[in-house]
């Protein structure tokens, strides 16, 4: 089945480039194929202007975003967020954004341990793998242990071992980190092993549903939002797929027509909910109106759809 009529209007690309650098260098990449020397000017802009440029100035000279007991926290989502935005991880201003995370961060608790080396939960490791990855180099040995530590189902938990059964927001954070790590040439047939197996448990699923009783497991991933931050939901999980380059079946048909379903009237997707994580930086704030970075999101993914459905 093929969604012809969910290509993008002109007046739907006009909206979306009327935005900032971060929407409108995804835009030209995902969904009109500007040219590549095009493409990489407009993402130069991140560093310097806009969304990207207020998040980098909000980082201190000890390399974080805030203090308080949850420093780790607020530097975490202020990287992860930066790098969805798309900042160029060769430009100056990332280069001495994540040097100062790299030597100036650390988790006491671990002894000392670096930021970018990890600590002890996968959905967060998961997080720093992609983030270290994207932005300084492949860690190696966090990705050694996210691999030890797959559940026999095929995800991830945080709240192994103590439970056996996988989480779909540890599995989607684990997964995004292990496809940058081995997008930055470490590829190898344990890594894509472990992420095939990850991905065959969101598609059994149906992104969504229960295996064991094929109901909906959490309406709350039914509804979407940017940034997800550690947060699941369908829209994300899609879009891991068509960033992955996944080919599509009949196992994503429903989480589709979900997505479709959330479409309004005027051709936009709206800002569903926002999550309590806090950050210091703000973007889209107006829940339940038009969202330009879900209507992008959701854009890519039913491009990939028909695109995948056809060949």
């Amino acid at each position: 089945m093929r969604f012809h009529d969910y290509a993008p209007r002109p007046a739907h690309i006009k909206w979306l480039l009327d935005s900032d650098p971060a929407i409108r260098w995804q835009v030209m990449k995902d969904l009109i194929g500007e040219a590549v020397d095009t493409i990489a000017a407009e993402r130069s802009r991140v560093a310097t202007e806009g969304w990207g440029a207020q998040l980098l100035a909000a980082q201190s000279p000890g390399g974080n975003w805030g203090g308080g007991r949850r420093w780790d926290l607020i530097a975490l989502w202020s990287l992860v967020v930066l790098k969805d935005l798309g900042l160029d991880p060769a430009s100056k201003e990332a280069r001495r954004m994540i040097d100062r995370v790299d030597k100036r961060l650390v988790f006491k608790p671990l002894n000392n341990r670096p930021f970018l080396h990890g600590e002890t939960e996968p959905c967060i490791n998961g997080r720093i793998l992609g983030i270290g990855t994207y932005f300084k180099e492949p860690n190696d040995a966090l990705a050694n242990q996210l691999l030890d530590e797959q559940l026999e189902d095929g995800g991830w938990n945080c709240e192994a071992p103590k439970s056996r059964r996988s989480s779909f927001h540890t599995t989607i954070c684990v997964l995004e980190g292990l496809l940058e790590y081995e997008r930055a040439g470490r590829k190898s047939a344990a890594v894509t092993k472990a992420r095939k197996r990850a991905e065959d448990y969101l598609l059994e699923r149906r992104m969504f549903r229960s295996l064991r009783t094929g109901e909906v497991i959490d309406k709350r991933w039914l509804r979407f939002s940017f940034p997800m931050f550690w947060h699941y939901d369908v829209l994300r999980g899609l879009d891991y797929l068509r960033n992955a380059g996944i080919k599509s079946d009949s196992r994503v048909g429903e989480a589709i027509e979900l997505v479709i379903a959330r479409r309004h009237q005027n051709g936009r997707w709206p800002l569903n909910l926002l999550h309590p994580e806090d950050i210091p930086l703000e973007m889209e704030t107006g829940v339940g109106r038009a969202s330009r970075w879900n209507t992008l999101r959701a854009l890519r993914v039913l491009r990939w759809y028909n695109n995948s459905m056809a060949s």
